[in-house]
């Protein structure tokens, strides 16, 4: 009896061993070293599902160049991030994945391979990078940008350089019956994308939306907002249509037919106005809160790769990166078959829309701000700052001070 205890335990030994050796050297390969076939196939795992066609065509080519596979992972869309955490989190993640911003970077900050020394890194325009820590962890898709869109037969962006100047040109059109300045009911077209401004001008928005959280600062002890506050009074007062009773189409269709002289919109409203024929050109330029002579310019989702694959795929990963940025076929992809205004200076656009190539010239110049809704907090826009300014333009008495003290209000209730 004794020695069958004896022996057993001896065997128990050895399974043990045998377990720990094939776990380090067999399944899925996570140690640095590699396995015999990393760095032969990458995966991709990304958000933005109207390029996945096109990116599954771009991988078949990238195979045929290189000899590397890229298997192209579908998303059912909403749940993106949160499939993607499962992945990581279960040591199945991608070689490859899409994240939106700093928020979500900081969620799987374990994950993100340090990208600052890759030679691409360089030719991404200026502020565009996705940074933790001062490290490059996410390389911008594309950019995309946001600002006073004008018709240039009836605005000269020269006339308007701060609050005073762009009050004048608002009363000059409104006393010739056009509509000078128009915003449209939705959300972000109402009040999101405009009420950047006060926080991206801030010295670092990132530290002024903690500290506003934290209730170190205040919306109404600040210049910008307090400015952001008279300007939207200006926009109320001489507005021909009420932006509540217009939509995103009409918003579109009275610039388009030159009934509106200005909107504020983005580079992605182009595609709108291919259902009119246009006889005047446009340009977008600063919404001029405390001077600002720059467009609102950010990315909606950076390339990251996954640091904690083996030495081999991450260079597969970071190899196959490269060649998207620096080769022909990868730089006619971006701008071509994804339609990205691109976020790298080496990469040429020359059929782009008059709308993107401002956008372009603003990006590649760093003549931006940031987009500062990308830090908000979830649902602050939707659920709690477009009431507020739904009711400043439904009640003419509510004055610019205390539509601030109303975007406070709005922003400490987003955060309970």
């Amino acid at each position: 009896m004794k020695f069958r205890r004896k022996g057993f335990g001896l065997l128990l030994i050895a399974a043990i061993a045998l377990l720990i050796l094939g776990a380090c050297s067999g399944g899925k390969d996570t140690s640095k070293g590699g396995g015999e076939d990393a760095g032969k196939k990458i995966t991709i795992f990304q958000s933005k599902v109207e390029i996945s066609e096109q990116l599954e065509a771009l991988a078949k080519e990238y195979e045929k160049e290189t000899g590397v596979k890229v298997e192209v992972w579908g998303t059912t869309g909403d749940d993106y991030f949160q499939q993607l955490q499962i992945n990581l989190n279960s040591d199945q993640g991608p070689s490859i994945f899409s994240l939106e911003g700093v928020v979500q970077a900081k969620k799987v900050e374990s994950y993100v391979y340090d990208l600052s020394k890759e030679s691409f890194v360089k030719n991404i325009a200026p502020n565009m990078a996705l940074e933790l820590d001062g490290k490059v962890v996410g390389v911008p898709y594309g950019v995309e940008g946001f600002g006073i869109v004008y018709n240039k037969d009836l605005v000269n962006p020269e006339d308007i350089k701060d609050l005073a100047s762009f009050e004048k040109v608002l009363k000059d059109l409104h006393d010739k019956g056009i509509n000078p300045y128009g915003l449209s009911q939705e959300a972000y077209f109402l009040i999101g994308h405009m009420s950047n401004y006060p926080f991206s001008l801030q010295e670092n928005h990132f530290d002024y939306i903690d500290k506003l959280s934290a209730g170190e600062v205040k919306m109404t002890d600040t210049a910008e907002f307090k400015e952001f506050g008279q300007f939207m009074e200006v926009i109320r007062k001489y507005s021909l249509k009420n932006p509540l009773d217009v939509t995103y189409d009409e918003e579109i269709g009275d610039f388009a037919t030159g009934k509106t002289a200005m909107i504020h919109q983005g580079n992605w409203a182009y595609g709108m106005f291919s259902d009119y024929e246009l006889d005047f050109e446009m340009g977008m330029m600063a919404f001029p809160l405390a001077g600002n002579d720059k467009l609102a310019v950010g990315v909606g989702n950076n390339w990251a790769v996954n640091g904690t694959k083996s030495e081999a795929e991450i260079k597969a990963a970071v190899d196959f990166l490269n060649w998207l940025f620096t080769s022909e076929t990868g730089q006619r992809y971006i701008v071509e078959e994804f339609g990205f205004v691109p976020a790298m200076t080496n990469i040429k656009a020359n059929d782009l829309d008059p709308l993107s190539k401002d956008v372009l010239e603003a990006s590649n110049s760093g003549k931006t701000i940031p987009w500062s809704h990308s830090y908000y907090p979830a649902n602050f826009v939707v659920n709690d700052l477009t009431p507020a300014a739904q009711e400043f333009f439904l009640d003419e008495s509510i004055s610019g001070e205390e539509f601030i003290k109303m975007m406070e209000e709005a922003f400490q209730n987003s955060i309970k």
